[in-house]
């Protein structure tokens, strides 16, 4: 199996390319691309750069180019849920879009027509990572994410993306990820370490923890391929 890793951000699969062997850099649409194995997987890891336009290219070109039939996405993220601390790790139940509003039509907040509001992940992705998860004693949350084309650092936002959705964390690619994966019926899974509490210090959280918080996310998803390498 072909599985690709991926991250918005440098930092966030710098990690994961100390864990692997046979690193392949290949340069494709302007990004740069890392063919490599781990144990008895073949992978290929990318980071897409930020937002959902280039998260969305990017994870199209892991499964079409590159032809990788699972996804795993490893980064950081800012804390809705007050029960979230920074370093916590957090895995998409389900993602949304915060930022989708065509609400003037009569639509909900976050709804496309012929589509949904929230895309959900793969549920047995989810029970492993809850499975090793408690095996290692590890505090992982299972919830909602949204996602949106913003860097959220403003409590009265922050309140609003919550009260309308339910949600537990903030990042900026998760949900076109979902998407493009829902759409090729890839199996994935969107796992983020918190990084900040999307408010007024989010800015400063942000720069001070992000290495720290992606490597505890990235750390995780090195635990899923060691389950995945088990069952292969």
């Amino acid at each position: 199996m072909k599985i690709a890793l991926m991250g918005a951000m440098e930092e966030e699969i710098e990690p994961l390319l100390k864990k692997v062997d046979n690193i392949q850099k290949v340069r494709y649409l302007q990004n740069d691309y890392y063919i490599a194995t781990y144990k008895n997987l073949d992978l290929v890891i990318a980071y897409s750069k930020i937002g959902k336009v280039f998260s969305t290219i990017t994870a199209t070109t892991l499964i079409e180019h590159f032809k990788c039939e699972m996804l795993l996405f490893s980064g950081v993220a800012g804390a809705i849920n007050d029960k979230l601390n920074i370093g916590d790790l957090i895995v998409a139940s389900k993602l949304c879009q915060h930022d989708l509003d065509i609400s003037a039509f009569g639509h909900p907040f976050g709804f496309v027509p012929e589509g949904s509001v929230y895309i959900e992940t793969s549920t047995k992705l989810i029970d492993m990572a809850m499975k090793i998860a408690n095996k290692n004693k590890i505090k992982l949350t299972k919830g909602i994410i949204a996602t949106g084309d913003q860097f959220i650092c403003d409590k009265t936002k922050k309140e609003w993306i919550r009260d309308n959705f339910n949600a537990d964390a903030l990042e900026m690619e998760g949900a076109s990820v979902a998407n493009v994966c829902s759409l090729f019926d890839i199996p994935f899974f969107i796992l983020r370490a918190i990084s900040d509490s999307a408010d007024m210090d989010a800015e400063f959280n942000f720069d001070e923890f992000l290495k720290s918080s992606a490597s505890n996310s990235a750390n995780f998803i090195v635990s899923m391929l060691d389950e995945i390498n088990s069952d292969c």
